[in-house]
């Protein structure tokens, strides 16, 4: 592996900063978008439960229709013997056989009154079930348009920002590669550990930008000497002169301009 060319600690400070301002500009673009991929993910899954949910209350319908049916065919067989039962009780021999038969057709009578019942209760089922499934359809068509609308949302964004933010993750790994890892692993540290993700901020009005805490003189001299990097004791965040803030603000500017 080629050894990488030496640089000056001035030349690792403005490839840091313009590496932050880069990742800065990440941010932006990944702010635009905000909470609407995880709006959208949210928003399929709540289409998809519903959906789900329609079509196991359509085939509870189909349960409780199928039971119907059923108490249906048995109120017929339950009519079909007290016929049968009410012929035979004219033929009968004695008293013990016609009382026999008397109590087959009440306990059929019993069976068509129980069928009758249940049907009333599977039929009030039914109208249950078809208010849950209007209230679901509604909900659902709610929730489509919903899904609709926000999708059109993040790819109108996702159309203005995706090439840009591309090509921008490709600078920032490159410029990555201009720098030692070491520095590039303390820089992705203090990027996940502080608030805006800035790891490297210039002095402004003699404190350090991001946190405010006031940098004394000698260390503001220290960092204008850009002869080693130095980092805020308060945030961890590396600092660098507002001279060479700007310049490298007007650079990246134009490297942005043009994507």
């Amino acid at each position: 592996m080629a050894k990488k060319k030496e640089v000056t600690v001035e030349e690792r400070l403005r490839a840091l900063y313009d590496l932050q301002l880069i990742d800065s500009r990440i941010d932006e673009i990944r702010n635009v978008r905000g909470e609407l991929p995880l709006e959208v993910r949210d928003l399929e899954d709540e289409v998809a439960g519903l959906s789900i949910r329609l079509e196991k209350l359509v085939a509870s319908l189909a349960v409780v229709d199928n039971d119907i049916a059923g108490k249906k065919n048995l109120i017929q067989e339950s009519n079909n013997l007290i016929v049968k039962y009410s012929e035979q009780q004219k033929n009968v021999r004695n008293n013990r056989e016609f009382n026999s038969l008397t109590k087959e057709i009440e306990f059929q009578e019993l069976e068509i009154q129980l069928a009758e019942k249940h049907i009333k209760e599977f039929k009030a089922q039914i109208e249950q079930k078809k208010a849950v499934i209007s209230e679901t359809k509604g909900r659902l068509k709610e929730r489509e348009n919903h899904l609709k609308h926000k999708k059109g949302e993040l790819n109108d964004i996702l159309a203005e920002t995706e090439k840009e933010e591309q090509a921008l993750i490709e600078k920032s790994e490159t410029y990555k590669t201009q720098i030692e890892e070491r520095l590039v692993a303390a820089y992705n540290r203090i990027r996940k550990n502080v608030k805006n993700g800035l790891a490297v901020v210039p002095i402004e009005r003699g404190a350090s930008g991001g946190s405010f805490f006031t940098i004394p003189p000698q260390v503001q001299v220290e960092i204008a000497s850009r002869k080693k990097v130095i980092t805020d004791e308060h945030s961890g965040r590396i600092l660098v002169d507002a001279v060479l803030a700007e310049e490298q603000k007007a650079k990246m500017e134009k490297l942005f301009s043009k994507l």
